[in-house]
């Protein structure tokens, strides 16, 4: 319960501050979002086409567990990814703080489910942020992100909205179940990933072993009662 009340108390005072101590309709928002969009990173310091990228990283993060857990919730996954892709955490974090607890899975999985079990994804991802931390490195000026997230209301909002998403990871008890999903009962992992921000969940997303697929024994029953016809 302590976990559902702090991710709530993290969303609320999230949605309070973007909407009323940060807004987003001031004057160089616009702009800056159309370039972002469009692509002219070249008119921008780096660092904010990284970390608009990686705000895009982080749903997907979030997607490798979520989904394996949505199918068992009274509600669907679908609309909270896709609507945090957009959003960041204010639309993931409802998700996270209505679930309920739950460390199975039962049925078969679909193409998308098998496509986020994959190693290879989560290999995929952590190439992309590698390249993604590269570029802003490189040639990112650091000074002037500084000045930016000051005086600019949406870098400072998707600067928040990115340690947010770091934060709330271990935080979710969503992190824990998956684990329990896989087998994983080693706190040492547990702690690995909690403590190293991006990289932590995305290296376990590269090391975690497949879920195992629970063959439904009614459908199963059926299927047999309809061969032997």
């Amino acid at each position: 319960m302590s976990r559902r009340v702090a991710l709530f108390l993290i969303w609320f005072i999230f949605v309070a501050y973007t909407l009323w101590l940060s807004p987003l309709d001031r004057s160089d928002t616009s702009p800056l979002v159309q370039k972002l969009l469009t692509l002219q990173w070249h008119q921008l310091n780096a660092i904010i086409p990284a970390i608009f990228c990686l705000m895009g990283v982080w749903p997907m993060i979030y997607a490798c567990l979520m989904f394996f857990d949505g199918r068992m919730q009274k509600f669907r996954a679908w609309p909270y990814f896709v609507g945090s892709n957009g959003t960041g955490v204010i639309c993931l974090l409802p998700y996270l703080f209505l679930r309920e607890r739950n460390q199975n899975f039962s049925g078969t999985k679909d193409k998308w489910l098998r496509i986020l079990d994959r190693r290879s994804t989560g290999f995929i991802l952590l190439l992309f942020t590698i390249a993604l931390f590269a570029y802003a490195i490189l040639l990112g000026d650091w000074g002037d992100y500084i000045q930016q997230f000051q005086t600019q209301s949406f870098v400072r909002l998707i600067s928040i909205d990115f340690c947010l998403m770091c934060l709330i990871f271990p935080l979710s008890s969503l992190f824990d179940d998956d684990m329990a999903r896989r087998g994983i009962k080693d706190s040492f992992v547990f702690w690995s990933v909690a403590l190293l921000p991006l990289f932590g969940p995305l290296v376990y997303l590269c090391a975690r072993p497949p879920i195992p697929e629970m063959v439904d024994l009614k459908v199963e029953t059926q299927e047999l009662m309809t061969l032997t016809k």
